[in-house]
């Protein structure tokens, strides 16, 4: 029988802090993302950091490290957005020795036994980079490559890399090719075999079994270990995980095999001998918490009695004594930085090294795109996604007294609530607020509307209401041009400390409707965005691998039999407008609208708006309406300067006007009066804002809102997901909805019935770019046929200068700050 053991036990042992010793929450004010007056990192999504060790700065989302067997050194790869790499680190200083860049990776990592050879995945080049090694410095690159391209076409996508003992043989997991492969590494490193693991397999990590001759393979996809025969390649059987099987660790002795599943909050552990699973180690903070946890990276102690789980979405280490493995016991937590990658143990086992894929913190980066500067705004790539400047946490191996304070600083840097992890954030609503104050809890609010949009920041919007924390220079698109978003702001409520939890649409709109993006998002995407369009786009239904564990807000609305309908999210266009879309997700099946066209620049928001019109006309026919309606409406994304397109004032103004009637006509509906409607983009990208890159438009619209109010508490996407699901009875997706704070400060408990009225178009809808443009050329050239394939610094200079002039510079984007911005006049408490 497999035991399941929590991490989290460790609040029955750590008297020194106990839960019931807090003081109750007291009024505060206002706060935004940045530094805290404690020291602290206050991240945009409501959590914080406050890394333990020592940071050294390394490079662009640093994935995965490896400690030379011999030297105190490190090796660490590098697979983000910018520039592909590994470097070597000096083990004692944290400082890097070396870099040798790449021109493609993605998670393959190796030293030989002796330390003469550095093994790396070259990903979708299909290749494994060799490198001899000596002090830190690498040279004398070769490549080993495939001979014939894949059956069927595409790449590969090399990952997982394992070498045997004698260093005569490496072995190389196909992601994409669903393949493990072996070549001879003597010579020119021959290819020597190549096995097919099942259609969809997804193999991503390895372990060598050199006692038994034999491979272990994680089946990304397949919530599976595949045990191979060293010699043959045969699959001799398939271990059962749990989702998303990740890095893989194996004792010395090769008895025992730890098995990290990103996609819960578990890591499995086998007995090699026996073939079976023995024990399921919880690492979150809870052992009730939902999944977000996303382990991904184990290490052990040298004397294998201690294991260190690298928790990437809750930024923490999960500590176990497993000295004797299928009953181990918690020892407690260690904070890290932003999305810890990988965790390693120093050979002496006196330090531990934690890769923070996402750094300390995003930043405010003052030098961004200007193209009066000398050399253009090509030099410099700053974005979202470039910014992901990981670090390296050197930490000396704590003792009882350190594991104690640590631990405390996890639980204090996370907002979920523990022993209760699904109890409401935040303070109690006042009695009466529509808003429940706990699942289950009555609402009048019975229906949902919800509305996803396209990519932008607060300040282009609404940076010239004077009520809010606005910067009138950067607004793009005022009231002339967005009247609707502006009179919506105003007769309901002002939202200016929102946040989306996402950074582009591939991971937002998984954000967006998950409340979570999967470790395989998570990794791909920085590849798709940086120009490889062998890298598939992951998200939005494309790829069962992506979809997190409690799935979506549908699955959850199916669960509990509460009728739902999407109009065009997760779905896919006919080649024709006018006929029928589709959608791979098997919940939406017969639950989503065919006619509602998705994504489509040609498409104008307008009809979107009617057709959704149609049919509420039908629901109010027949008296019914599905109480979870989910809508979007994406032409805010526009097409930049591209001729013969609309202008990028007219696509604005289009969905402006298309947001504006959907509400009119679900405010003057007979559901209006149990209803609440809410907008979001589901990425801000690389608008410009004076807060943080991740702070976007949202609305929030319902009878029982604060008419004419600012709310400025700190909300998220995961924020509005929970509002709905508290209103619907709906469970938390995953931990982010479970630990954010729904927006009851907004609601009020008397309702106002009157009907908004949508505002005409300030601007032309029928407006189109001309070939003299500026940035008419560029804009041909983006591919505009999928949200966010174009690039991004080319497509955001064309938009402000599209408005501002050609003479205008682009003003470089603010990212999440480290100093607090002022807080506007006028501005309240959080309570």
């Amino acid at each position: 029988m497999v035991r399941l053991n929590h991490v989290a036990l460790i609040l029955t042992i750590l008297p020194v802090y106990s839960l019931a010793d807090e003081p109750a929450p007291a009024k505060f004010q206002t706060v935004w993302p940045g530094i805290t007056r404690d020291g602290a990192v206050l991240l945009p999504n409501g959590w914080s950091l406050r890394p333990a060790g020592a940071q050294s700065r390394l490079g662009d989302f640093p994935v995965l490290a490896a400690v030379h067997p011999i030297e105190p050194i490190l090796a660490v790869l590098h697979a983000g957005y910018g520039e592909h790499e590994v470097v070597t680190v000096s083990a004692a200083s944290g400082k890097v020795i070396a870099r040798v860049a790449l021109s493609e990776t993605f998670a393959g990592l190796v030293w030989s036994k002796d330390g003469k050879k550095l093994y790396v995945g070259g990903g979708w080049d299909d290749v494994v980079y060799a490198f001899d090694h000596a002090q830190g410095l690498l040279s004398n690159q070769i490549k080993l490559g495939f001979p014939e391209p894949l059956k069927g076409g595409g790449a590969r996508g090399v990952a997982g890399l394992a070498v045997s003992d004698d260093g005569k043989t490496l072995w190389v997991a196909n992601v994409m090719g669903h393949t493990v492969a072996r070549f001879d590494t003597e010579g020119a490193g021959k290819l020597s075999g190549e096995w097919p693991l099942g259609e969809n397999a997804f193999p991503f990590r390895l372990a060598w079994d050199g006692a038994r001759n034999r491979l272990y393979v994680s089946l990304w996809a397949k919530a599976k270990v595949a045990v191979l025969d060293g010699k043959s390649g045969e699959v001799l059987s398939r271990w059962d995980t749990q989702e998303h099987p990740n890095e893989m660790l194996l004792t010395r002795g090769g008895k025992v095999l730890y098995v990290a599943n990103a996609n819960r909050n578990t890591v499995s552990v086998f007995d090699t001998e026996q073939g079976k699973a023995v024990e399921v180690i919880g690492t979150a903070i809870d052992p009730q918490a939902p999944s977000g946890s996303t382990p991904s990276s184990l290490a052990l102690s040298p004397d294998e009695s201690i294991l260190f789980v690298a928790n990437s979405n809750t930024n923490h280490l999960s500590v176990v004594n497993v000295k004797e493995p299928g009953a181990s016991t918690p020892l407690g937590f260690i904070p890290t930085g932003w999305y810890p990658t990988s965790v390693r143990v120093a050979r002496n086992g006196k330090t531990l090294f934690v890769t923070n894929g996402k750094g300390t913190s995003s930043k405010a980066n003052r030098d961004g795109p200007n193209p009066l500067a000398k050399g253009g705004s090509s030099k410099t790539r700053d974005y979202i996604a470039g910014l992901f400047q990981g670090t390296l946490s050197i930490v000396p191996m704590p003792g009882p007294k350190e594991m104690t304070d640590y631990s405390k600083t996890v639980y204090d840097c996370s907002p979920l609530r523990q022993g209760s992890p699904t109890a409401v954030t935040g303070p109690a609503p006042a009695a009466g607020n529509p808003i429940p104050a706990k699942l289950g809890g009555p609402s009048p609010i019975t229906h949902c509307v919800y509305i996803v949009k396209e990519n932008r920041t607060y300040d282009q919007v609404f940076g010239d209401i004077p009520s809010g924390n606005g910067e009138p220079t950067l607004c793009l698109f005022p009231e002339a041009v967005t009247p609707n978003h502006h009179a919506l702001a105003r007769e309901f409520v002002l939202l200016d400390n929102f946040y989306v939890d996402g950074e582009v649409s591939a991971d937002g709109h998984e954000w967006t409707m998950g409340a979570y993006a999967t470790d395989f998002v998570e990794r791909t995407w920085p590849l798709s965005y940086r120009g490889d369009r062998r890298v598939p786009y992951p998200a939005e239904g494309v790829l069962e691998i992506a979809r997190p564990a409690a799935g979506y807000l549908w699955d959850r609305a199916a669960e509990k039999g509460v009728s739902y309908r999407s109009y065009g999210e997760f779905i896919e266009n006919s080649l024709i407008p006018g006929l029928p879309g589709r959608s791979r997700i098997k919940t939406l099946q017969g639950h989503f609208d065919p006619k509602f066209r998705s994504y489509d620049l040609n498409y104008p928001d307008v009809k979107r708006a009617e057709r959704f019109l149609e049919e509420l006309a039908e629901f109010e026919a027949k008296g019914e309406m599905p109480r979870l309606v989910v809508m979007r409406l994406p032409n805010d994304h526009t097409a930049g300067t591209k001729p013969g397109s609309p202008t990028v004032t007219s696509y604005l103004a289009d969905n402006d006007l298309a947001l504006g009637l959907v509400v009119e006509g679900l405010s003057k509906s007979r559901f209006w009066k149990e209803m609440a409607v809410f907008v979001v983009e589901d990425d801000a990208q690389n608008g410009s804002d004076h807060v943080d890159a991740h702070r976007t438009v949202a609305l929030a619209i319902s009878p029982y809102i604060k008419r004419k109010s600012v709310d400025s508490t700190m909300y998220s996407t995961s924020s509005m997901l929970r509002t709905m699901e508290l209103c619907l009875g709906l469970e938390p997706m995953s931990q982010f909805d479970a630990a954010a704070r729904p927006m009851a400060n907004a609601f009020i408990s008397v309702p106002d019935l009157a009907p908004f009225m949508h505002k005409p178009a300030g601007v032309s809808l029928d407006a189109k770019n001309l070939a003299s443009a500026w940035g008419a050329e560029a804009s041909k050239r983006l591919n505009l046929e999928i949200e966010d394939r174009a690039d991004d610094l080319v497509f955001n200079e064309i938009i402000w200068k599209a408005v501002k002039g050609a003479d205008s510079p682009l003003p470089p984007p603010v990212r999440a700050a480290f100093v607090l911005p002022r807080r506007p006049s006028g501005a309240r408490e959080d309570d």
